[in-house]
């Protein structure tokens, strides 16, 4: 059968392709140091564990509504109201299957054929794919370490055109980790009012943020951005709930009625009983995500110090998120043959910087245990020092 010429022009996830890569070689009986997963180590908490055991015996294993649970909708809502200052109601929300999925079924929502979407590069890697499949047009906006790898507003008011449809911000970052300060996101939110453009909030790493950083949604930088914006998110991250596959789209109840429809005749409802652990996430105390927080916070310390101790590298220190973004420009060598020798030499993954829009740098993870981000920090050293 001949594919689709949308799903020829998409290529597989990097990303997934490395770590499914890790995973081969593991099963082989191979020790691979994965730095390429953007999952934490740790266990989903049992007390959220615990209320979907609960779904279980007390019977939800149903149909329910293709929008969510309204005990979860309405947690969702009074979350973000209490946590961003803007105020949500259960319409404003829909439950999918994992804040990937909020994404897509935004962009095939609202893009179409000659739609452009901005977006800021380095991005998270399905961004520009889930356009493409939408038949819109990504607008990649190149930034680089003078400005933290973010945009700024000269750059967003320059890439904005007639065709402009919708912008894709990301804070804290993924690859790069970075965290945009309030009074960037009040001058982002000024460009986009000004040019009355969309924009979703991919906010997913919103409660992983160091040095007593605080994290500002666009949505609440200007009493005119709230119905301009959506936000992303979801429980992967903050609670180690990656494989439960939950996440929500906030915004505008009209645009969410739409998606509802596409969800109704795509996935339907979200996993029913594993709800109830969401709703368990949100409505129980917090300590979980401070915890694991923590811990995140001593590792970026290892990692950043370790790898600028690596002559040949730089890579900036993280404000969120639990990856470090490493320039390797000095070695001469594209992201991929980096990461492919790596593996091969070092048994180290790591996930090339092409699969973020910049291929002269590579992104590891540090959502794994102490020894590991040692051990992989030697590894690389010694690889580095066999190229320079």
């Amino acid at each position: 059968m001949k594919l689709s010429t949308r799903i020829e022009q998409v290529p597989p996830s990097l990303t997934l392709a490395v770590s499914a890569k890790a995973k081969a070689m593991r099963n082989q009986g191979i020790n691979v140091l994965d730095f390429s997963v953007g999952e934490p180590d740790f266990d989903t908490p049992q007390h959220i564990v615990a209320a979907a055991k609960q779904a279980l015996d007390q019977g939800k294993t149903r149909y329910g509504p293709a929008a969510g649970e309204p005990q979860l909708r309405q947690a969702i809502a009074q979350t973000l109201t209490r946590e961003i200052g803007v105020e949500y109601q259960p319409e404003n929300i829909i439950v999918t299957n994992g804040g990937k999925h909020s994404l897509y079924n935004l962009i095939m929502t609202v893009i179409e054929a000659g739609d452009e979407v901005i977006i800021p590069a380095p991005y998270w890697v399905s961004y520009p794919e889930m356009v493409k499949l939408a038949d819109g047009t990504p607008v990649i906006v190149p930034t680089d370490a003078s400005t933290g790898y973010k945009i700024t507003p000269e750059l967003l008011h320059q890439a904005i055109t007639p065709s402009t449809k919708l912008f894709v911000l990301n804070s804290p970052s993924n690859p790069t980790g970075m965290v945009y300060t309030p009074e960037e996101i009040k001058a982002l939110a000024e460009v986009v009012i000004e040019a009355g453009v969309p924009v979703v909030s991919d906010e997913i790493y919103s409660k992983i943020v160091y040095d007593g950083i605080k994290h500002l949604s666009i949505a609440a930088a200007h009493p005119d951005s709230a119905g301009l914006t959506f936000i992303s998110s979801g429980f992967a991250k903050a609670y180690a709930m990656t494989g439960w596959r939950l996440g929500y789209l906030a915004g505008d109840p009209e645009v969410i009625k739409a998606l509802i429809r596409i969800q109704g005749h795509s996935t339907s409802n979200v996993c029913t009983f594993a709800q109830y652990g969401a709703i368990a996430a949100l409505e129980s105390p917090q300590a979980c995500i401070e915890e694991m927080r923590l811990a995140f916070a001593q590792r970026r310390e290892v990692m950043y110090e370790g790898l600028n101790s690596i002559p040949g590298l730089a890579c900036l220190k993280p404000d969120g998120a639990f990856y470090t973004y490493i320039d390797i420009s000095k070695l001469g060598l594209d992201s991929l043959t980096f990461c492919d020798a790596l593996l091969a030499e070092k048994q180290m993954a790591a996930v090339p910087g092409i699969a973020f829009g910049n291929d002269n740098h590579i992104r590891l993870s540090y959502a794994t245990d102490l020894v590991t981000i040692e051990t992989g920090i030697e590894k690389l050293a010694a690889f580095v020092q066999a190229r320079l």
